[in-house]
């Protein structure tokens, strides 16, 4: 199983965009889903989480401006980005709890993680 994430890139501050991570290989159900991302000098942090019930949870930093959306059909997570500052530049990278065999079941999945710029 592995995650593909893209979408990243230079926006201006106040300026908007989107994410996506889709997952592939052998998936029997996706669980929780979310995006972290990590500045330079910094921690990975926690942004944006998911449930497969849809239930969605969001960092202060970023609440009211970054919504998190899943298509499940394509086993696919979406980060929008709106209302850009200069201190979401980061690397993002999004995380999927997959299960591949029920009788294991899930493991944490990580994808290479994509780079959000925004200039002032």
């Amino acid at each position: 199983v592995q995650l593909q994430a893209s979408g990243g890139g230079l926006v201006q501050a106040g300026g908007s965009g989107r994410l996506s991570c889709a997952a592939s290989g052998r998936i029997v159900r996706i669980n929780d889903m979310g995006w972290y991302r990590q500045a330079p000098g910094k921690q990975r942090e926690v942004i944006a989480t998911i449930t497969s019930g849809g239930n969605t949870n969001y960092a202060d930093s970023v609440k009211g401006r970054f919504t998190i959306s899943k298509d499940n059909a394509k086993n696919t997570v979406y980060l929008q980005l709106n209302s850009l500052k200069p201190e979401d530049t980061a690397i993002y990278y999004c995380s999927a709890r997959i299960v591949s065999n029920p009788l294991y079941g899930s493991t944490a999945c990580w994808g290479q993680g994509t780079l959000v710029t925004v200039s002032s």
